[in-house]
């Protein structure tokens, strides 16, 4: 036996110190393998709307209410079926509510009836985990009960009067509240395994910082990154153009209290330096999204604002394109297109009126540099996101547990595209020395975004990793913008509709295609016959007839309006994919209206499904990436095994 192998076996000795217990162990796992499949989760373009998005959750996109179906069947009618529904979405409220309109007999009978058929749901629920895993899910307050409640007591002849004195003893105890929560909780976590969110939690919505606050605290989710989310991230690594952006969208949306209140960025510096600069102009141009009720004055403040960062924007814009040449934007370039004494602004060889002429921190002769009240702002701001301790955790969480791209289980999950040319060839894009395409094109750009935030020791990559994460975001070449151009100058001052528009990538055009689809799987290494490319980013306009589905099925494109700003266009209020030992599952959604109407009126979210793709027989672990995972497990503690029965290997017990 080699001495490398040799001295592996000798640590996973360590842990199975005997043969027995490496025995034990590879029977445990090769039952593993043979349990369905686990549940997956696809969400995309989130866009901070909080309510709608943690509600899904809640309901597994509907994947509770077909585990309330699977167990009472004809046996419950629909409007028990639906107060059940919402006992395990929303169980604080919904035992407050129901103490409120019962009597105290009825509540301690509707108590007893609601335990036992939440331990119904969670059986259901847990039917194809282990033990093991299942004991994991239960809250430490009553993992004990729980345990004992879920498992099949065969010991106990009459198991209705065993729950029943169970229950009763928990209602005495005036403990049923919280039973009822974590019952609840334990189902909502068993439905979902696994959770991926392809892209753009941040920006449009008003809680981002919300949502992540509750990712955080989900066992199994990995994130596969959005521009929304790369240039958050290139702001919390401190590039001065990500944090004029973040800001701005903010200010656009009028959800500055994002970065106020929910991350306690002091906006205060730039609101005193908006008025002070902007004090006689309307900032027409930079209208917010404001309800009608709004504060008229906060609104106007808020225009300013929206303005002043929007300026400094292109001009720290304009600064980082001179300064790498090699990302090929100098058509980006255009504050010294502007003639400032004519109004009006050349843009390829063609003259355009601005809709907006006072400039008044601009310099004709140097447009591009900062005024020196200017500067000190966004020193103070970029000291402020980068000392953000909230901010820093979620970014960090982000690094950890996501990437440009993800394969598995025979799926590639992406947030935006894969550039292509005209003739659905991998493009060619240079970054640094060498021109890269497919697969080493997300590869390298991930390798640089990590440098710009982790990197300590070598300044240069350092500032050229902070610099690409702002590539990723507006770039043509990126993966994730996946547009000719970002154009935001020209919505905010030129009224012709045609030089606003931002053409998109080949690739969506393509991906009809299977050719070019089956050329993307296997630049990927996913398998071509099971393999599904699943990607957000672009708003499938349902309205008019799109479909989410392209290629037969093969590509699904899941962004279908979680944010208000897009659901005129898409019609719906978001898509979920849901991936079981069954197939896969295409859901829409309609608009969350409140908790109060799930709790009190107990109306659900309307979900229909698109698409069903059924598997001819039901997947198991062993069909999947954590199976292989498992499978070289086994094959290691294999050969543990031999090492031990040759003697090799000493036992230790």
């Amino acid at each position: 036996m080699e001495k490398l192998n040799l001295k592996f076996l000798q640590s996973l000795a360590t842990q199975y110190p005997s043969v027995a217990k490496a025995c034990t162990e590879i029977i445990n796992l090769q039952a593993i393998l043979n349990l369905p499949k686990e549940t997956e989760h696809f969400v995309s373009d989130v866009h901070g709307e909080y309510e709608q998005f943690l509600h899904i959750l809640r309901t597994g996109s509907g994947a509770i209410r077909n585990k309330i179906e699977d167990v009472f069947g004809n046996t419950l009618c629909a409007r028990d079926k639906k107060s059940l529904a919402a006992l395990i979405y929303y169980p604080e409220q919904k035992v407050e509510r129901m103490r409120l309109e019962m009597s105290e007999e009825d509540f301690q009978d509707w108590y007893k009836v609601s335990l036992h058929r939440l331990i119904a749901v969670c059986k259901e629920s847990s039917a194809k985990y282990t033990r093991s895993k299942l004991r994991k899910s239960l809250p430490p307050d009553f993992s004990y009960i729980l345990e004992e409640l879920l498992s099949e007591n065969n010991r106990v002849v009459e198991k209705e009067e065993y729950y029943n004195e169970i229950f009763d003893t928990i209602i005495r105890l005036n403990r049923a509240k919280e039973f009822i929560v974590a019952i609840a909780g334990v189902i909502q976590k068993l439905v979902v395994t696994r959770l991926h969110v392809i892209g753009d939690i941040f920006d449009r919505g008003p809680g981002p910082h919300i949502i992540m606050d509750h990712l955080m605290q989900h066992s199994n989710v990995d994130f596969q990154w959005g521009n929304h989310d790369v240039v958050w991230m290139g702001a919390a690594s401190g590039n001065k153009a990500c944090i004029a952006n973040v800001i701005r969208l903010s200010a656009r949306y009028n959800n500055l209290s994002v970065l106020e209140d929910g991350y306690g960025i002091n906006l205060v510096p730039l609101a005193s330096f908006a008025i002070e600069t902007y004090a006689n102009d309307p900032c027409q141009c930079f209208r917010v999204h404001a309800q009608e009720d709004s504060n008229l004055q906060e609104v106007s403040l808020n225009m300013k604002m929206h303005k002043a960062i929007a300026i400094i924007q292109f001009k720290l814009e304009g600064q980082l394109i001179k300064r790498r040449p090699e990302f090929n934007m100098d058509r980006r370039l255009l504050l010294d297109k502007i003639d400032y004494e004519e109004g009006t602004i050349k843009i390829d060889g063609k003259k355009y009126e601005l809709l907006d002429k006072s400039f008044p921190t601009v310099d004709p002769n140097n447009p591009y540099e900062l005024s020196e009240a200017e500067e000190s702002l966004m020193n103070r701001l970029c000291m402020n996101f980068l000392n953000c301790e909230k901010l820093q955790e979620h970014i960090r969480f982000l690094f950890n547990k996501g990437g440009l791209y993800l394969c598995y289980n025979s799926n590639l999950l992406y947030h935006g595209c894969v550039p292509l040319d005209e003739n659905g060839k991998f493009r060619k894009v240079k970054i640094g020395n060498k021109q890269y395409s497919g697969k080493e094109l997300y590869d390298v750009l991930e390798y640089y975004a990590r440098k710009g935030y982790y990197e300590q020791d070598n300044k240069d990559e350092h500032e050229y990793g902070k610099d690409i994460m702002w590539y990723i975001w507006s770039n043509e070449n990126s993966p994730v913008y996946g547009k000719e151009k970002m154009a935001t100058f020209e919505r905010y001052f030129i009224a012709d509709k045609e030089v606003q528009i931002e053409r998109k990538d080949h690739y969506y055009r393509l991906i009809e295609k299977e050719e070019v689809v089956n050329n993307i799987l296997k630049e990927f290494n996913v398998d071509v016959e099971k393999g599904h490319i699943i990607n957000g980013h672009m708003p499938v306009h349902v309205k008019e007839g799109e479909s989410p589905v392209k290629c037969n099925g093969k590509v699904m494109i899941i962004d279908g309006g979680f944010s208000k700003a897009y659901r005129g266009t898409t019609g719906i209020a978001g898509y979920t994919l849901i991936y079981n030992s069954r197939g896969l599952r295409l859901v829409s959604h309609e608009t969350f209206t409140s908790t109060e109407d799930v709790i009190e009126k107990e109306i659900d979210v309307h979900s229909d499904t698109v698409i069903r793709e059924i598997s001819a027989q039901r997947e198991k672990v062993g069909d999947t990436e954590t199976g292989r995972q498992l499978k070289e497990q086994i094959s290691d503690l294999e050969k543990l095994l031999h090492a031990y029965r040759t003697g090799q290997i000493l036992e230790k017990e």
